[in-house]
């Protein structure tokens, strides 16, 4: 992909994140989504690229914008695309850290069209490549993690949405020894921050959403880290819609390549809320001012654009 979309693409974010950052504390989770879709929507009818949706907002009888199989863009490149234009709309309705609006674009073909079900994950930074296994214990996981990063177990923190299906994950890791951090939505910010050094963040482990798996799949594979999943699907209708994947076995652990294929995928992400290693949309008199994350996997380039942004037609002075 052209090196040169990468902006593109941080714009796409940043309208989504600023738009819906308005409702912030709001009480109005779908209101909040449908101004970040509004948001993508009006900046991706400007960006140069002949874009198919392959992970949004559901169905086309289901989401009116950013629906599955959607074409956006204004003509150019072919690519796939895969956004959450607001990965925790329930952060954001109360106003807690942890929102984010998300996107991974990849050549046509190179991202798992990944239905709406559950998904088990593991995710860790490229110092634990290789040393993760969904078929081993979370014990045997936490020791091999902790012995790929010359430390203790103690000295790791987990990641582990705090959901009922979680007890047995959360027992063993305290028994274990490691250090626990407990998110009531939003696990991909996390699961790309395991790939930051000195996020604090060493392992994300549980069962969430697909789709945000591939989002999460995608940075951690621009940031050299690893993660392996395993599709949960939980009905009859489930179960065909892996066999039309090619996943004749529901227990087939999923790798980073098979998530994300190829060599080239960005990922880009703006903190509508505070997150670990972002502001969230900070607003003033006439303008505001976004973080975001940008990744590309073909140069390794880690980049913290903090942009500030003036509106109407009287725009001030920058204001920090």
């Amino acid at each position: 992909m052209n090196r040169q979309l990468s902006l593109e693409f941080v714009r796409i974010v940043e309208q989504a994140a600023i738009k819906s950052g308005r409702l912030m504390g709001r009480g109005d989770k779908e209101g909040a989504d449908q101004l970040a879709v509004d948001g993508m929507h009006e900046q991706f009818a400007k960006t140069p690229v002949s874009g198919t949706v392959v992970i949004g907002e559901g169905e086309m009888d289901e989401a009116p914008m950013l629906y599955i199989g959607e074409r956006v863009g204004a003509g150019g490149e072919a690519i796939d695309i895969a956004v959450d234009p607001v990965e925790g709309t329930n952060l954001v309705a109360k106003g807690q850290d942890g929102a984010i609006a998300v996107l991974a674009v990849a050549p046509h073909g190179c991202l798992l069209h990944a239905p709406d079900m559950y998904m088990d994950k593991i995710c860790v930074g490229p110092r634990a490549k290789g040393r993760i296994s969904l078929d081993a214990s979370v014990t045997e996981n936490l020791h091999n993690v902790a012995e790929a990063m010359d430390r203790e177990v103690s000295d790791l923190t987990v990641v582990v949405l705090d959901r009922p299906r979680h007890e047995k994950i959360i027992r063993e890791c305290r028994k274990a020894g490691a250090r626990i951090r407990l998110i009531t939505d939003g696990d991909v910010a996390p699961a790309v921050e395991c790939g930051v050094q000195g996020s604090g963040i060493h392992m994300v482990i549980g069962q969430g959403g697909a789709p945000e798996g591939v989002l999460a799949a995608a940075g951690l594979k621009c940031l050299g880290g690893d993660m392996q999943a395993r599709l949960l699907p939980h009905n009859e209708e489930e179960l065909s819609r892996l066999r039309a994947m090619g996943i004749e076995d529901p227990s087939r652990i999923l790798t980073l390549d098979d998530l994300v294929q190829g060599d080239d995928c960005i990922f880009a992400a703006t903190a509508i809320t505070d997150c670990n290693l972002m502001k969230g949309v900070r607003y003033f008199g006439g303008g505001c001012r976004t973080s975001t994350m940008l990744l590309r996997y073909k140069t390794g380039t880690v980049r913290f654009v903090d942009t500030i942004h003036r509106f109407g037609e009287d725009k001030p002075g920058v204001k920090l």
